[in-house]
């Protein structure tokens, strides 16, 4: 028995050790799954993290992000090439442009001026997308993906909305929300991140 736990303990107190983040295992957060892996584009992704999005102790989303390898902070998620997605279900019911207000704002707070005059074409782009849905009902799953060769793409359920956004500068941007300087929620981007 103690050495089977022994076995088992080993990766995860050497990793700790090491300052390594291992991959999350599937996880439940408010009574949404999150698979620990995911395909995407024909490769393999991994469950980096999975958190809550509450305001003002309102339950709005649950939220995971699924990289081909994991990364335990901002600048490593950044730098790794591959597809990646972001995956969002409703727990109540959100005006689609109050949805769309709430990511540019998340946008606005993690970058400059400059910064957002460059990627506004496509801020407008994705903003018309999400507005088109009109409402997404609590259990709506959305997937925010970057797809290397095609760009940021938006779906609902398994369905496409919009045309796919190019520039992996985009996915970069719409990231920053959960896990840039200036996140949405600390415990959040501490979650996405492995940390929590």
């Amino acid at each position: 028995m103690h050495t089977t736990l022994r076995r088992l303990l080993r990766p995860a107190l050497l990793a700790a050790a090491l300052g390594i983040t291992l991959p999350a295992t599937a996880a439940d957060v408010a009574g949404v799954r999150f698979d620990d892996k995911a395909s995407l584009a024909g490769s393999e992704l991994v469950l980096n993290g999975a958190s809550l999005r509450t305001r003002f102790m309102l339950k709005i989303y649950a939220i995971g992000l699924y990289l081909p390898r994991s990364g335990n902070s901002a600048e490593a998620v950044m730098a790794s090439s591959g597809p990646k997605r972001i995956q969002i279900t409703t727990l109540r019911e959100l005006g689609a442009s109050e949805f769309a207000d709430a990511l540019v704002d998340g946008l606005k707070r993690n970058h400059s001026d400059a910064e957002l005059a460059k990627l506004q074409p496509r801020i407008d782009d994705f903003r018309n997308a999400i507005i088109a849905l009109k409402s997404t009902p609590a259990g709506s799953q959305i997937r925010l993906e970057w797809l290397p060769g095609s760009g940021t793409r938006l779906s609902v359920g398994n369905e496409a909305r919009g045309k796919d956004i190019p520039g992996e500068d985009f996915y970069r941007a719409l990231l920053r929300i959960w896990i840039g300087e200036k996140p949405v929620d600390q415990d959040l981007k501490n979650a996405l991140l492995g940390k929590a």
